[in-house]
């Protein structure tokens, strides 16, 4: 195609042209939005890294979800911080804990909202690692019990989906073999499949409470710079029974997207995680960016990757804007 015969400018001469060519269409449905469940009621502490973020009580969740819900926005993800930690983390598994009271009370009173769970360990123990620690490492097989006990409390208290994130060798096959063994096996397992250990994760962990109190997260997390290995892991989630696989963070790691969705087909979840929300809303905030704008143009550009699935702290920005 050559000049003059090709003019691509023609189709870009107004907004119902360049509507009708669009190839990328973001829809509230691609959106899931995080949320933050702490103990007590009437409880909103504004998280101050991240704007507009903020710990919410079990009752103010339920608000919250209201809201999320009348805008269409299909579901939610929930983190929960717990009244008190300890080594194994055991109000994670509790069937009184803060997720499992908070999936119980949401499923009453917002009918119609997925709730899918965080299935980890780092916002429950005493050290902030996400499993059980021997000597100075996390041992990956004695995790996977307590990972397990946590998938199947929060199956029995009515989370519709569970995402396991910890990165523990072989924990989605543990987990998909309990729900099925105890009764649960119309419940999905949305696997963190590429997670890598990033600097983007810095709010995140104000949020949820959940630093490390020694050491990283590195011998259990993915190394930035290993794409084959993303792929090698997506593949092994798979074959263990992961319904919808996830790559995270998301802006940092677009050609993961695009190579997972490509190799595999199938769902992609992509998380636009906590310091990717906080850059912008920053330079927002300061005037340096149009907040908006550059908003819809980087869930886009995730779309556009390959993800079917956004989690991201702008949900309910975006959905007033989408609709």
């Amino acid at each position: 195609m050559r000049f003059p015969l090709y003019r691509p400018r023609r189709l870009r001469r107004n907004e119902h042209f360049r509507r009708l060519v669009r190839e990328t269409r973001l829809s509230v449905d691609d959106l899931i939005m995080p949320l933050f469940i702490v103990p007590g009621s009437g409880v909103v502490n504004p998280v101050r890294s991240m704007p507009g973020i903020a710990q919410l009580s079990i009752d103010r969740a339920v608000e919250e979800c209201k809201e999320i819900r009348d805008l269409g926005i299909p579901g939610v993800i929930l983190f929960g911080i717990p009244e008190r930690k300890d080594a194994v983390g055991s109000e994670a598994y509790s069937d009184d804990g803060i997720i499992q009271r908070a999936l119980r009370t949401l499923k009453e009173q917002v009918p119609g909202l997925l709730l899918v769970t965080d299935v980890c360990f780092c916002e429950y123990t005493d050290h902030g690692h996400c499993g059980i620690v021997k000597g100075h490492d996390v041992d990956n097989d004695a995790t996977l019990d307590i990972l397990v006990k946590e998938a199947l409390s929060h199956a029995r208290a009515g989370a519709d989906m569970v995402a396991p994130s910890d990165m523990m060798d072989g924990r989605v096959g543990a987990i998909r073999q309990a729900l099925d063994r105890e009764g649960f096996p119309h419940v999905p397992i949305m696997a963190y499949a590429a997670k890598f250990a990033s600097g983007f994760y810095g709010p995140f962990r104000e949020a949820a409470e959940s630093t490390p109190q020694f050491g990283d997260r590195r011998s259990y997390q993915m190394d930035p710079a290993n794409g084959d290995e993303a792929l090698r892991e997506v593949e092994m989630d798979i074959a263990e029974g992961a319904d919808i696989v996830m790559v995270k963070p998301a802006l940092p790691y677009l050609d993961i997207i695009r190579r997972v969705k490509e190799r595999f087909g199938y769902p992609v979840a992509a998380y636009n995680v906590s310091g990717e929300y906080a850059m912008l809303k920053a330079a927002a905030l300061n005037g340096w960016l149009d907040g908006e704008r550059v908003m819809l143009e980087m869930l886009t550009s995730i779309k556009r990757a390959g993800a079917d699935i956004i989690l991201t702290y702008f949900a309910k920005e975006a959905a007033r804007l989408l609709r």
